[in-house]
């Protein structure tokens, strides 16, 4: 019962945290005079994705769970797709897709490219065909790489509709300064950073009281609690009628948190991070690949109607690959 109550705190943390942390990062986009766009998806997306850093760097430097830091990153891109059923869910006027910006199949795809490079190194890593600098990975400083240019590509369109995010800014907050937005990003990452280092310990705990696998642990127990910023941002854009920032901020955070585990293998120094995990991750990178292409073709088709439980088709395909993953994750990950 105690490490249960004590993974209910840290979620109770962290999705407290969390929300200031993102809300005021969205400040600081916006106060500072520079493009409220592409500032918010870097603030936004790294301001949500910090619990995945902390825990990663925690599981790899302190408490050796590598499959902890791995299937959390990795869950966690599958949770963020997920958060978009519950987003579609609860967006009565029309369905997500036929309302949401197309803009977001750019980030989407790019997502989508970094996942898929990352399954794809975790079994080329098993299958001892992956060249390593040191004890560090060739495919980390690639993905470093990636990132970047993907980062480049998504500034240069989202600065052509900067004004659509200013405004949304603007109208959020408007009495609060750039120095109290600044103090109270500082505490709000601190407490996630506390409790994100606190959380493997409590996982790997939790994985041998229950006689469950690390990697199922890391990649729906740890992932679930290091995305309730991600889901907390996500409602509180819902309120208030930001539905593309809120869309931005998923797809966003899929992205930083494939660097995530760039920064978790140069921290992990007893070889590439990839080698020395459960194939099974893999698994949860090409579902996450399968439920953004999905993600992908409801942005383009556009479904204007809900086919079960007030869901569209893409949100149905979206939950049930989420609960297939699980189910193979617990039933055969170690």
């Amino acid at each position: 019962m105690l490490i249960w109550l004590e993974l209910l705190f840290c979620l109770a943390v962290i999705g407290y945290a969390g929300y200031y942390l993102s809300s005021y990062g969205d400040i600081i986009a916006e106060k500072t005079g520079m493009s409220a766009s592409w500032v918010g998806l870097i603030l936004l997306s790294t301001a949500t994705s910090l619990p995945e850093l902390a825990t990663g760097i925690s599981s790899v430097s302190f408490a050796d769970a590598p499959n902890i830091a791995v299937g959390d990153v990795l869950g966690s891109t599958v949770f963020n797709l997920a958060i978009l059923v519950m987003l579609d869910a609860l967006y009565k006027r029309e369905t997500l897709y036929s309302r949401a910006s197309q803009g977001h199949i750019l980030s989407a795809s790019l997502g989508t490219i970094l996942i898929g490079f990352a399954g794809f190194s975790l079994l080329l890593d098993h299958a001892g065909m992956s060249p390593a600098l040191g004890h560090v990975g060739f495919y980390s400083p690639f993905i470093v790489l990636v990132y970047f240019f993907a980062m480049r590509a998504v500034y240069s369109y989202e600065r052509r509709t900067a004004s659509e995010y200013t405004a949304v800014s603007a109208e959020r907050y408007p009495d609060v300064t750039l120095r109290r937005a600044v103090k109270g990003y500082a505490l709000a990452a601190i407490a996630v950073v506390i409790a994100g280092s606190w959380l493997p310990f409590i996982a790997n705990d939790l994985a041998e009281l229950m006689g469950w696998g690390r990697s199922f642990v890391g990649t729906l127990v740890v992932a679930g609690v290091t995305s309730a910023p991600e889901a907390a941002v996500t409602i509180s854009a819902l309120r208030i009628g930001a539905l593309d920032m809120a869309i931005a901020n998923l797809l966003g955070s899929n992205m930083f948190d494939i660097i995530i585990l760039a920064v978790d293998d140069l921290f992990y120094t007893k070889g590439p991070l990839l080698a020395h995990v459960d194939a099974s991750h893999a698994l949860t990178a090409f579902t996450a690949v399968m439920m953004s292409a999905l993600v992908i073709v409801g942005l383009v088709f556009r479904p204007q109607g809900r086919a079960v439980l007030g869901l569209t088709w893409v949100s149905l395909g979206l939950f049930m690959l989420y609960v297939l993953n699980t189910w193979i994750i617990f039933q055969h990950g170690h």
